[in-house]
């Protein structure tokens, strides 16, 4: 299906530039939107806790099992971050 939309110039270089930072097409960075959207009923999380009930849902708290404990793995990545070299 094709739908052409006529966007305020300011949303649609802010969708253009959200797109390019992600290195999607406008269109596939559109459906992106849309599809978030569907899956979550047109309904975002508000609260930590609607944010976790959703997580949940979506069966991506324990998806990795190889991740023992949070906290270490979270300063790993930390540390890799830090220590990247911008090219």
């Amino acid at each position: 299906m094709t739908i052409t939309l006529d966007l305020p110039q300011e949303l649609e270089q802010e969708l253009i530039t959200e797109a390019s930072k992600l290195k999607l097409s406008l269109s596939e960075y559109a459906l992106d939107i849309l599809k978030s959207r569907w899956v979550t009923g047109g309904r975002l999380p508000k609260t930590g806790a609607e944010l976790v009930a959703y997580w949940q849902q979506e069966n991506i708290i324990g998806s990795r099992p190889d991740i023992a404990d949070s906290q270490i793995h979270a300063r790993y990545l930390r540390r890799q971050a830090e220590s990247r070299v911008e090219q």
